[in-house]
């Protein structure tokens, strides 16, 4: 009786000992996207290519002394308040240490101002390129690995009057991410090379039928008509009645526009006056690796802005891994993980990472979309190509300068 009671005693010894011990916990990163609304179609792809990341650093021993790292995703919807209430969750309920997204300009802004400016947590969007976010005053803690529309609008800008385009109207969503495009597209279309836009209008989001508002921008005379929108939403409308009614001969879209939807629903017969403009990764090594990597795991590395999500997720890791896994001081530990000097880091070189950051010596991530040395608003320059739509979907056209 007395070995079994001493037996038990120890047991339940042992039992408290275990279950004082501090269990390893996960860090946590958000992955706010637009799961659901304009961008739906789009958003599977990002939050997968961040998820690769993800998975990466897991198989290659976690971050610090082998915690797990965990992508909480939540839906921003693409618009502001759905931005703000994923982000305020993901912050104040998960408890994350830093943000990849939103994906949408307008749910970026409003995020960032509301939730995590505040609280200071670092967001990296990998699709946000309103030319407002330039400006936020963020405290070093709003960064992109997508080039602001001010770059994308000035070369669709230079690139349609290099294709012979003189004479264009333009049609744009009414938010931050359609009124920042058109407004730098104009600028460099119309003020600095001296071609025509007729007419230069705006439109709401949602609406069943956009007929006036073709009729008034095809009263110009231009023949083709370049669409500010998103190609799962209000744009796919607008280029669907335009071409039921024969408003305009060719279409340009931005980079919302860039979306299989348009295909899947209008058909690539129809489609062949249509081109968009869309930031690519430059050719490089870094990208050849990601892209084997993400159609390992059944992932299509030509989805838009798959590069970047994933850049956004892996070098949020790598400041993590340097910052000891605090959201303090994060911001800082970004910029040093990719400022052109160090040694190199290739897409799911986490071990050779780790490594390196544990014996302090300096490294440089080289990004499957491009070297992100941000600036000092946290910007990054781009590279970007004009798409066609052929037989197995979208296809370069041309490189953009």
């Amino acid at each position: 009786m007395k070995t079994k009671f001493l037996a038990l005693a120890a047991g339940l010894m042992a039992a408290t000992a275990l279950a004082s011990a501090p269990a390893q916990a996960d860090v946590k990163i958000g992955l706010v996207g637009g799961v659901s609304g304009p961008i739906a179609a789009m958003a599977p792809a990002m939050i997968d290519a961040a998820q690769l990341a993800v998975q990466q650093v897991n198989e290659q021993g976690g971050i610090g002394d082998g915690e797990t790292l965990s992508g909480v995703v939540g839906d921003s919807a693409c618009n502001p308040q759905n931005g703000t209430d994923a982000a305020t969750k993901a912050v104040n309920i998960e408890g994350v240490v830093g943000l990849v997204g939103p994906h949408c300009s307008g749910a970026v802004l409003a995020a960032a101002g509301s939730v995590t400016i505040p609280a200071g947590v670092v967001l990296v969007t990998p699709s946000g390129t309103s030319p407002e976010i330039t400006g936020l005053e963020d405290n070093d803690t709003v960064f992109r690995t997508v080039p602001s529309d001010d770059y994308q609008g000035r070369a669709l800008a230079r690139t349609l009057k290099e294709q012979g385009y003189e004479k264009v109207a333009v049609a744009y969503l009414n938010n931050d991410y359609g009124t920042g495009l058109a407004n730098a597209f104009r600028t460099e279309f119309a003020d600095q090379l001296g071609g025509e836009i007729t007419q230069f209008a705006a439109h709401e989001e949602g609406k069943a039928s956009y007929r006036s508002n073709l009729a008034e921008l095809a009263k110009g005379g231009a023949d083709t008509l370049v669409i500010f929108d998103y190609g799962d939403g209000t744009g796919l409308t607008i280029l669907r009645q335009a071409l039921e009614n024969g408003f305009f001969e060719k279409f340009v879209g931005g980079d919302g526009m860039k979306s299989d939807a348009v295909i899947n629903e209008l058909g690539a017969e129809n489609l062949a006056t249509f081109v968009a403009s869309s930031p690519v990764g430059e050719a490089s090594e870094s990208l050849d690796v990601f892209n084997a990597a993400f159609t390992g795991v059944g992932g299509d590395p030509d989805a838009i802005f798959a590069n970047t999500s994933y850049d956004a997720a892996f070098m949020l890791a790598l400041a993590l891994e340097k910052n000891g896994g605090q959201k303090d001081g994060l911001g800082a530990a970004l910029r040093s993980i990719s400022t052109g000097e160090g040694e190199p880091i290739m897409p799911g070189e986490w071990s050779k990472a780790k490594e390196l950051i544990a014996a302090g010596t300096a490294i440089d991530y080289k990004g499957a979309a491009g070297d992100h040395n941000f600036d000092e608003n946290g910007d990054v320059p781009g590279t970007f190509a004009l798409f066609e739509v052929g037989s197995d979907g979208f296809e370069v056209l041309t490189q953009m300068k």
